[in-house]
């Protein structure tokens, strides 16, 4: 039987328009909540700084979690270090319409339980409805030994994804020597590793171990936001994720996950 001289799955890919498809007007962030699960967010030093290029972003609401309190704390808008503020400045860049959470995971002492990561991230859908959670975090493995704590951030992330919720996470930085949870829990979420792209809505699926894709590596606000990392990945996947999500509010993260490779692929059809 003689093959059609076309590739059906080519044409296809052509059709996608994948450049046209992100740059869309409407494809702001407008009506997706996202929450930054991290150190905190300076909502004044963001607010100058797109008010500076003639843009007003969304009030940014947030709450501040403990390891000795079952209830959040309330948050001032300040940050214990300019990390979440570099996060959240990346998806606001990308993506300058979402409406922000913070989740201070942090505080003062610069470091966290993994409990306090589950109970951020189970307010973040229960109590503020996000649809996207950013973890630009890990928790290196020989850190998550007790198999039940381990079970339990497991149930959480797959919680997240039977519940609509599209949670991205941050690998290693050092990839593919060391794993780190829960950038390891896949499929139920979506594991970045950093890379450099020449346009910062650029992004990559690159299935390698346990992670599968690759989005721009460094940030724009912040002390150490120039030096490639996978906490500058994460949001830039998140930024993107939000902004296909206010063109199509209602899409599943499998769903989205499929979107992303697809855009990926259509601009690949010699492959």
């Amino acid at each position: 039987m003689s093959q059609p001289s076309h590739d059906v799955f080519d044409e296809m890919f052509a059709l996608l328009a994948p450049e046209r498809f992100l740059r869309d007007p409407r494809a702001s962030g407008e009506g997706v909540k996202v929450c930054v699960v991290d150190s905190g967010i300076d909502r004044t030093r963001l607010a100058e700084k797109f008010r500076g290029q003639g843009q007003e972003i969304h009030p940014i609401e947030g709450a501040v979690f403990r390891e000795d309190r079952p209830e959040p704390l309330p948050d001032e808008g300040r940050a214990s270090s300019p990390h979440g503020t570099t996060v959240a400045d990346i998806l606001l860049t990308l993506a300058p319409r979402a409406r922000l959470y913070s989740a201070d995971v942090f505080g003062p002492l610069g470091s966290c339980d993994v409990k306090v990561i589950i109970r951020a991230i189970r307010w973040a859908m229960d109590a503020w409805d996000c649809k996207i959670i950013n973890l630009s975090l890990g928790v290196p493995e020989h850190r998550l030994q007790q198999v039940q704590r381990r079970l339990e951030l497991l149930r959480t992330i797959e919680e997240a994804y039977y519940r609509d919720v599209l949670v991205i996470a941050a690998a290693h930085n050092d990839h593919p020597l060391t794993r780190s949870y829960p950038a390891a829990f896949v499929p139920p979420l979506l594991s970045v590793d950093k890379a450099l792209f020449a346009d910062p809505l650029d992004f990559a699926y690159c299935l390698r171990e346990q992670v599968e894709f690759q989005a721009h590596g460094k940030g724009y606000l912040g002390p150490f936001a120039t030096e490639p990392a996978t906490s500058w990945a994460a949001p830039h996947l998140a930024g993107i994720a939000a902004r296909i999500l206010s063109l199509r509010p209602g899409l599943k993260p499998f769903e989205m996950k499929t979107i992303l490779y697809w855009l990926w692929r259509g601009r690949r059809p010699e492959d």
